[in-house]
């Protein structure tokens, strides 16, 4: 699997189907987001994207992401 990092575009499933957007963060340690627990570490990081399509946000981890070509 290819190193995800910020500024990476990626895709991922959502209930709408497959979505595009972008990585603009990466978290190494457990945090809160949308009311929701995430758990994370160096050795298993999540990232926040960012959809291209509605400019929402949403928590990932790099396993459920797809790296897109530039």
């Amino acid at each position: 699997m290819p190193e995800i990092s910020v500024g990476d575009r990626v895709s991922w499933n959502t209930s709408q189907g497959r979505t595009r957007g972008s990585v603009t963060e990466k978290r190494t340690s457990d945090f809160e987001f949308a009311g929701q627990h995430f758990t994370a570490s160096s050795g298993d990081p999540a990232f926040i994207v960012q959809s291209e399509k509605t400019d929402a946000k949403a928590a990932h981890k790099g396993g459920a992401l797809r790296k897109l070509k530039s």
